[in-house]
């Protein structure tokens, strides 16, 4: 899908015309560089590739230095390819911003969760837990209780719900509503939630 490439700013929350208090989620998307243009002849596929927010030189390799002299532009932190663009629309060097998106359209929002390190069962995956903690109980109200396994089939089976690392998966939220789009401040306004910490870069396809 068409889009841009941004970065979450934080939450708020607006009142809608019915006097409605809705959670929002505050994105900069773009503006973003075309830093390469794939076509169907050369590459197999057509696409554009978005370049966002810029690397100084010192941290760039001389690779990411040439790839944006192509486009004569600096070096970007992030890049991304979007297919379905509309072809010949935009050209290397083209710069997209967040008027790309309108008031009242869904978007997808692609990022990373917040990583939250070793959990365990009750937490990862919602367990319930013993129940009671009465008669003699110590510490076995989290546990997770037996695995299943006896000497047939001797093995654990793979999927098994269990402890251990939590977040940091990329995590797509469908549908989220445009409340605003802010062209002078490259800002976008979104209804609910968007994975990942403040500042955390994100993907937003049409």
């Amino acid at each position: 899908m068409s889009g841009l490439i941004g970065k979450k700013i934080g939450m708020t929350s607006i009142f809608d015309e019915n006097g409605k208090n809705i959670p929002c989620t505050v994105i900069q998307a773009g503006p973003c560089v075309v830093t390469q243009v794939r076509t169907e002849e050369v590459d197999g596929y057509d696409a554009l590739q978005l370049g966002f927010d810029d690397k100084a030189e010192k941290r760039a390799s001389k690779a990411e230095i040439g790839h944006a002299k192509k486009a004569g532009t600096s070096p970007k932190k992030k890049l991304i390819e979007f297919r379905f663009f509309e072809n010949g629309k935009y050209g290397i060097g083209d710069t997209i911003d967040v008027t790309l998106f309108q008031e009242g359209e869904f978007v997808d929002v692609i990022g990373t969760s917040k990583g939250k390190g070793f959990q365990g069962v009750v937490k990862r995956h919602g367990f319930a837990g013993v129940g009671q903690s009465t008669h003699g109980q110590h510490n076995r109200l989290r546990a997770p209780g037996s695995i299943g396994a006896a000497s047939y089939p001797a093995r654990v089976f793979k999927g098994m719900r269990m402890a251990g690392r939590m977040g940091g998966d990329q995590v797509t939220v469908q549908n989220l509503r445009v409340v605003k789009v802010l062209p002078e401040k490259n800002v976008l306004v979104v209804k609910g939630c968007v994975p990942g910490h403040k500042n955390a870069y994100v993907t937003i396809e049409k």
